[in-house]
């Protein structure tokens, strides 16, 4: 355990120097993960950081992002702004050293910034090498100074443009179009990151604007709830199983926790963990904790209040799984001292933490509930209700356990396998009807690529229970075919649970779902993808998971053939078709199928892989997937017309 620091002053002896910034333009992706969407929405996170940083440390209540009609953004706080005095060591200002040295900021200094953001902690000088031009504004100490650069170099010495009153720092960039695959700004990613941020930071305003248009937009993102906000936010479609939160907050301790968590009458659990405002992807020590002390709590509630009844026929015991069965929670902590691990760098290793959380959520928890019996009982019985089913759904697994032990004969009978046993090299088609799983068999390069034809609708994951998926013939035939189980092994607290789920025991390094390019192949594919992510997240987490792009279709003059996969590209082959043999008709073939393609059009269109198009399925924002799947799939009818209406503008499979 360390001891709470109380910040000194923030100057300019407070800035670190730790290295140089000679590579980042020539490697950027390894300082921002990658040079696409998700690299170029990073610069704009390095920059909010900072300012969530003053606001952590107590002196900054608002932030304003603008993405400017030139293409650039800027980020303006009314924090105390940045230093602009001599740095000693640099011989330059403080803010020169910031804007131009990685790894050269006040969050290496603990006694500036107890704790501090950033996901990599690479700085704000990586967006400034990576952009064409950049430009810093303080307010500080009563006077106003102003920098440029270009591609991270300093382009003149900081200049003081006044007086002023107030007090912050004003950074506007412009993304190097170089570099970058594309420089244009999402507005919704941006919100997404920014909502999520004033939730993990309550009272903080952040107000987002958009000035590209002729027509400006903005949101301002401001929660007093906090967390509470955040799991309202994200399970007030689900009907909810009580309406107050229960909230725990402990603030006098080396390490702040921060929790709120409410139950749904849903199957599937929605857990976010944030260190310093880091989205914790991967989980750790503080997921550990919390999961201790929930099943814990819980149980020895349950047990007080003689809320388990077993009988002669039925012993129920409850597990952390019961437990976690339509919950939604959210895990906040602050580390001054983060220890990241995993394969993304998004798993917090400090093993102190896990004490911490353990204490604060059980007797939060057990607290919560002595004062609110009501709900206490809603809990245990939708618990119990999760253990009978847990019951049967063993008993379904085992079943598909037995079917799944390597060896042909226990593989589906529909499925078609290719003769490779290294699954790096193997691919599993999931293919929608036995029609177009004819097709793909008979196209297929039977080495390399297995076909399992999927008949009708694939079950909703959203809206079933375990046993009721693992009844499903199409759901075992997935997980037996896949060969790694179904669910987790156990969780972090070593606790067993009901499910096998092991990645190492993948059979096909590419899982591609290849549907129809029409509304029924569409809600096949959402479907599909539900089950992916509700109940073998794995797979997307590895990069394993694909979706087919079939063309819509063929286009024939002649002996001249031609395949488009959407309208436009449609229009723009007959176009040249007709300039080049204006004499010859040309047959237009809209595939409502993947069943109408011969063997050898699939191939060629869809399967080949040296000509084939394939998306790979990610998920940028675990909020904003679960949320999309609870409108999409959930049982609130108006919420899916809503997401519908709202996102109508975007759709490109619509078939009239």
């Amino acid at each position: 355990m360390t001891e709470a620091v109380v910040p000194r002053a923030y100057s300019a002896e407070s800035i670190k120097v730790l290295e140089g910034l000679e590579a980042v333009r020539k490697r950027p992706a390894m300082y921002i993960g990658d040079l696409g969407k998700r690299g170029l929405h990073h610069l704009v996170y390095e920059v909010v950081d900072n300012s969530i940083d003053e606001a952590l440390a107590g002196h900054c209540t608002k932030i304003t992002v603008t993405l400017n009609i030139d293409g650039s953004v800027a980020v303006e706080d009314n924090g105390r702004g940045i230093p602009v005095g001599l740095h000693k060591e640099e011989n330059k200002p403080a803010v020169e050293v910031v804007m131009t040295v990685l790894h050269a900021g006040g969050k290496f200094d603990k006694d500036s910034y107890k704790v501090s953001g950033g996901l990599h902690g690479v700085g704000v000088s990586v967006v400034n090498a990576l952009s064409k031009w950049l430009w810093v504004e303080v307010k500080r100490d009563g006077k106003k100074h102003k920098q440029d650069y270009k591609k991270g170099i300093t382009q003149n010495k900081l200049k003081e443009l006044g007086t002023t009153k107030k007090s912050g720092t004003k950074v506007c960039f412009h993304p190097d179009g170089g570099i970058f695959d594309e420089i244009i700004f999402d507005y919704n990613i941006i919100a997404e990151r920014l909502r999520e941020l004033a939730y993990l930071n309550h009272g903080l305003e952040i107000v987002l604007k958009d000035e590209r248009s002729d027509t400006p937009t903005s949101d301002t993102f401001k929660f007093k709830g906090g967390l509470s906000d955040f799991v309202k936010y994200l399970d007030e479609k689900n009907n909810p199983l009580h309406n107050k939160i229960v909230t725990v907050k402990k603030e006098d301790t080396a390490v702040p926790v921060d929790v709120a968590l409410r139950y749904s009458n849903t199957y599937n659990d929605n857990i976010l963990t944030f260190v310093n405002n880091i989205n914790t992807i991967e989980g750790g020590t503080h997921l550990s904790g919390f999961r201790s002390a929930l099943t814990r709590s819980m149980n020895v509630y349950a047990t007080k209040n003689n809320l388990i009844k077993s009988t002669k026929n039925e012993k129920l015991t409850l597990s952390g799984e019961d437990f976690r069965e339509g919950l939604t929670a959210i895990i906040s902590v602050k580390v001054a001292e983060p220890q990241f691990e995993g394969q993304t760098k998004t798993k917090l290793g400090n093993g102190d933490v896990k004490g911490v959380v353990d204490k604060a959520v059980y007797e939060g928890i057990l607290d919560f509930l002595e004062q609110n019996p009501s709900i206490g009982r809603r809990i245990i019985e939708k618990a119990l209700l999760a253990a009978r089913s847990r019951s049967a759904a063993r008993k379904a697994r085992e079943l598909i356990r037995r079917k799944s032990a390597l060896g042909g004969s226990s593989l589906p009978g529909k499925l078609a396998d290719c003769s490779n046993r290294d699954p790096a090299f193997c691919e599993l088609y999931l293919v929608e009807g036995d029609s177009a799983g004819g097709s793909a068999k008979q196209g297929r390069d039977r080495r390399t690529q297995a076909i399992l034809p999927l008949r009708g609708k694939v079950i909703n994951s959203e809206k079933a229970r375990v046993d009721k998926l693992l009844s499903n013939n199409e759901v075992q035939s997935m997980i037996t075919a896949l060969g790694t189980g179904f669910g987790g092994a156990e969780d972090e607290t070593g606790e067993k649970s009901t499910g096998d789920f092991d990645i190492e025991r993948l059979r096909y390094h590419k899982v591609i779902i290849m549907t129809d390019a029409d509304v029924d192949g569409s809600h096949i594919r959402t479907l599909l993808l539900t089950f992916f992510y509700r109940k073998m997240k794995g797979i997307i987490d590895g990069g394993y998971l694909y979706l087919a792009l079939p063309p819509l279709y063929r286009i024939s003059q002649g002996k001249k053939e031609a395949y488009a996969y959407d309208d436009n590209e449609k229009d723009l082959t007959v176009e040249r078709m007709q300039k080049d043999n204006k004499n010859t008709k040309i047959n237009v073939q809209r595939y409502k199928g993947l069943g109408e393609m011969n063997p050898e059009q699939l191939w060629e269109t869809t399967m080949d892989p040296e000509r084939r198009t394939l998306m790979q399925v990610t998920v940028e924002s675990a909020s904003m997937a679960t949320e999309t799947f609870q409108n999409l799939m959930g049982a609130d009818v108006e919420a899916r017309r809503s997401f519908i209406e709202k996102n109508a503008k975007f759709v490109v499979n619509l078939d009239v």
